[in-house]
């Protein structure tokens, strides 16, 4: 495991982009004593950020908030770069003009922790997926730390874990295409469908990304992946989910829809190839409840059911929402769009749905793709709106669902926020 970490390149470390990740490597790399310089393009007036850098100054980190940066390169050793920030960033350019080395907060994290990792990518699934098989570790009575894109960045864990805790780690496009070295001893692909194509510029680009994380396995490593024909050339032993034991094993799990079905095998292979008990992982597929944000259970009022669901992004991710509920579906959908093609949602939305209501920047483009479902489009413009709209004209019988399709920029922080401020309107409607 640890012997084939590279060391970090030598500081001063300049941390670009101070959201949850970035302070998250900032801190752990202060903690260890390096010259640590933290930069982000934001406002000192946007209270997280300035809350990231109180708590950074404190900690000894230099924080620089200004337009550019650029001028940052000229100290750095290494760049350390947060997934949301792209690789166009004039910052990251300059570094790469050096000859400074750019890692990312995942690469960084994985050489300073010496635990063995368990990476779990795909369109969709991901953060489910992630939580599943630490549930089922926690089942097996099996030390276990959740961590990656779900929320708990994994240089957060420098220096907290025991060495036998297992890091099951979400690792999205943007972590994966910052990584150099990295080797997970169990890398999990769930899908691939056409998502983030206005970050990655191309399919082929996006998938590229998706796959790095089987690129430095060996043959003591486990790859999982779809047992469909899904093709993968690697040295690791790979493991087809859906073609063995798993199966028997997911008929009984809680969660709504195929596609959990779906998760739950992955999870279970995985586990199972790792050598966890069969009874252990039967019992953490039973038990597990599901996560935040991902058809979620609000509320049921007035015999409707309310479900957040804002964590699909994505098109593929919507329509295996709309097919997780019989009934009448009220659907919440827009934001932020990523230049992806929103037709396909019209079929299903003509199948499922009561009525869609549409809100923020992609609304016009939402509501020329669906045209052709034949439901009724309401432009509600934001969610409170929305909410309400949905709660005046839903009837005992239909099911109202936030599955937005798109990003959440336009309007909030992150899916995160969208989600808990669906769940707050809701809750007021009680």
């Amino acid at each position: 495991m640890a012997d084939r970490r590279p060391p970090l390149p030598g500081g001063p470390y300049v941390v670009l982009g101070l959201a949850r990740s970035g302070v998250a490597v900032a801190l752990a790399l202060r903690a260890r004593g390096e010259e640590v310089i933290g930069w982000d393009a934001g406002a000192s007036t946007d209270p997280p950020l300035a809350e990231a850098a109180r708590r950074l100054s404190a900690a000894g980190v230099e924080v620089r908030l200004d337009a550019s940066g650029v001028a940052l390169a000229a100290r750095a050793g290494t760049l350390v770069k947060s997934p949301g920030v792209p690789q166009s960033a004039p910052l990251v350019v300059a570094a790469r003009t050096r000859g400074i080395p750019v890692l990312g907060e995942l690469e960084v994290a994985w050489r300073l922790l010496e635990n063995e990792f368990v990476a779990v990518t795909g369109t969709n699934g991901k953060t489910t997926t992630t939580e599943w098989i630490g549930h089922i570790h926690r089942e097996a009575g099996l030390p276990v730390a959740v961590a990656g894109n779900v929320g708990t960045a994994a240089s957060s864990l420098i220096g907290r874990l025991q060495p036998d805790a297992t890091v099951v780690c979400e690792a999205s496009s943007f972590q994966l295409e910052d990584t150099e070295a990295f080797a997970p001893e169990a890398a999990v692909l769930l899908n691939l469908e056409p998502d983030h194509l206005d970050r990655h510029g191309s399919m082929e680009a996006y998938t590229a990304a998706k796959l790095r994380i089987f690129a430095n396995q060996d043959s003591e490593d486990i790859a999982v992946v779809p047992g469909d024909g899904f093709s993968l050339s690697t040295p690791a032993r790979v493991i087809r989910y859906g073609e063995g034991p798993e199966w028997e094993l997911a008929t009984e799990i809680r969660l709504p829809g195929e596609h959990n079905v779906q998760n739950g095998m992955a999870a279970a292979a995985t586990c199972l190839a790792r050598g966890i008990s069969r009874d252990a992982v039967a019992r953490g597929l039973r038990t597990f409840e599901g996560v935040a944000h991902r058809l979620e259970r609000i509320a049921e009022i007035d015999g409707v059911p309310w479900i957040n669901d804002s964590k699909a992004t994505n098109v593929a991710s919507t329509i295996v929402a709309l097919r997780s509920f019989g009934g009448r579906i009220r659907l919440i959908a827009g934001g932020r769009g990523k230049q992806q093609d929103f037709s396909p949602l019209a079929p299903v939305v003509r199948e499922r749905c009561a009525a869609v209501y549409l809100i923020g920047e992609a609304s016009a483009e939402l509501a020329a793709a669906l045209e052709p479902a034949g439901v009724p489009l309401r432009e509600a413009g934001d969610l409170g709106n929305a909410v309400a709209q949905a709660r005046q004209d839903s009837r005992p019988g239909d099911t109202v669902l936030l599955s937005p399709a798109c990003a959440s920029y336009d309007q909030y922080r992150d899916f995160e926020a969208r989600g808990e401020h669906f769940r707050a309107l809701v809750e007021g409607l009680e």
